[in-house]
């Protein structure tokens, strides 16, 4: 349905409304039209008036659906006048619509308004994502960067992830500002990038590179470089972090996944205390192995063929090395099935272990238990993050000392497993922010990506400071 061009009178409505064949949705239709072909407020606004005139009333969606055309058009007046109605109407409102009222406040002069209700929502919910980073984005506009951190940091505490696009807004509006305690805050965001093993885009690194030459007085200078594979930067001539654990950490690490992860609070929601005491005595009667397989996740990448003949894919590659092999499989496995053919099951039954859970298992624990228990040389195929056995982790250094065995051990390469048995990681150099207090390595991507991602960029960012 076309918007008309400009106001019409009730009567005009309803002409319209009444040759639309569903005349029942006709205001929603239209007002999602107008939003998406940006109509002036005014044509909007007498559709409004004629709802009002016609039920007495307008309801909450037609209110929040003007409210975002509202927002689109930055018309301020306007998304007072709403929010004044909406408070009268409606005890409370949901979360979409604080989300336009906080976004819409934050971009005008009125900004400070815009916080006022974020306090307000707070009273009532967690202030979603778009709302913190609506108020931080108004406070460092206007160079109110105290604030800004204190909305950060109380994101943090209430774990609302920050989007790649608000961490850099600080780099982008503290540039030349001479100030210990911002480059303290801001370190702290490289440093958060170095724990969540995130990697900035092209742009916002490009932030961090001009926040830096900017400091008053701190004579950085960054420079775009790819780290030699002995991991020595060829500009700073600094070399980065070994990948490996030491034996040391590696036995924090497995003693911290096991009691927390492994045997903490969340591992037997899919599965029994029974079927997990019996696959540890089998573990522990066969171990070390060289790989564990998580084998129903590999068994589906690639959609169009047959799930057992990609699991054999992964199994008969793996095999070749003459690495002990252990796949985690699931019961209906062992039925003979279109997907699951018995001979092709048998044929890696002899190259490899198997171990079959219930079909509502949950993989993960498993998984882990076997790699650590069987050592540091234990290497496990899953396209998984693991994320959620990071978060049982109870402090930074024990995540990230999980985050840097992950990065060296989980193989998830979709197309060939063939590149496993090389006898090195991938890298020889751990492939996270990094500092030495007067050097800073950024490895970045070419493109923007939000979500976690475990494949390492090639790309760095090398920035020292001259004394």
């Amino acid at each position: 349905v076309q918007p008309p061009e400009k106001p019409l009178q009730p009567e005009e409505w309803n002409k319209l409304r009444e040759d639309f064949q569903s005349p029942e949705v006709f205001e929603e239709v239209m007002l999602n039209s107008m939003i998406r072909c940006s109509s002036p407020i005014d044509v909007a606004k007498s559709l409004l008036t004629y709802l009002a005139k016609r039920n007495g009333d307008i309801a909450y969606n037609v209110l929040v659906k003007y409210l975002t055309l509202c927002v689109q058009h930055g018309q301020v007046s306007e998304i007072r006048d709403v929010y004044d109605i909406m408070k009268v109407r409606f005890k409370i409102l949901e979360s979409g619509a604080y989300n336009l009222l906080v976004k819409g406040l934050s971009n005008s002069d009125h900004w400070r308004m815009a916080l006022t209700l974020l306090e307000e929502v707070k009273k009532i919910m967690v202030p979603s994502r778009a709302c913190y980073e609506s108020c931080i984005k108004a406070a460092s506009r206007h160079q109110e960067m105290k604030l800004a951190f204190e909305l950060y940091d109380e994101m943090l505490a209430k774990d609302v992830v920050p989007t790649l696009d608000a961490l850099q807004s600080f780099f982008d509006f503290s540039r030349g500002m001479e100030d210990a305690e911002l480059q303290k805050e801001l370190f702290g965001i490289l440093l958060y990038l170095r724990e969540n093993q995130i990697y900035p885009h092209k742009t916002f690194m490009r932030s961090i590179k001009l926040w830096f030459e900017s400091i008053p007085g701190g004579n950085w200078r960054g420079h775009l470089t790819n780290i030699k594979d002995s991991g020595q930067c060829p500009v700073c001539n600094h070399q980065l972090e070994d990948s490996n654990l030491t034996e040391e950490e590696y036995s924090n690490l497995s003693e911290r996944i096991i009691r927390d992860v492994i045997h903490g609070s969340d591992t037997f929601r899919k599965t029994s205390p029974q079927e997990f005491e019996a696959f540890q005595t089998f573990v522990e009667n066969r171990l070390p192995f060289d790989v564990v397989i998580d084998g129903l996740n590999v068994s589906h990448i690639k959609p169009k063929r047959m799930q057992c003949e990609n699991l054999f894919d992964a199994v008969n590659c793996l095999a070749k090395e003459h690495a002990r092999l252990l796949v985690l499989g699931r019961k209906h496995m062992l039925m003979n099935s279109p997907n699951w053919k018995r001979e092709i099951m048998k044929e890696m039954q002899s190259k490899a272990d198997f171990f079959f859970a219930e079909n509502i298992s949950e993989d993960d624990a498993f998984l882990l238990y076997a790699t650590l228990r069987s050592g540091k040389h234990c290497k496990f195929v899953t396209r998984d993050f693991l994320r959620d056995h990071k978060a049982c982790l109870p402090d930074s250094l024990t995540r990230h000392l999980f985050r840097k065995w992950q990065r060296g051990h989980q193989i998830s390469k979709k197309k060939s497993f063939s590149f496993v048995f090389s006898k090195q990681p991938a890298f020889r150099y751990d492939c996270v922010v990094q500092t030495t207090g007067d050097t800073w390595h950024i490895p970045y991507k070419d493109v923007f990506e939000e979500k976690y991602s475990y494949r390492v960029p090639r790309k760095w960012l090398c920035i020292q400071q001259k004394l």
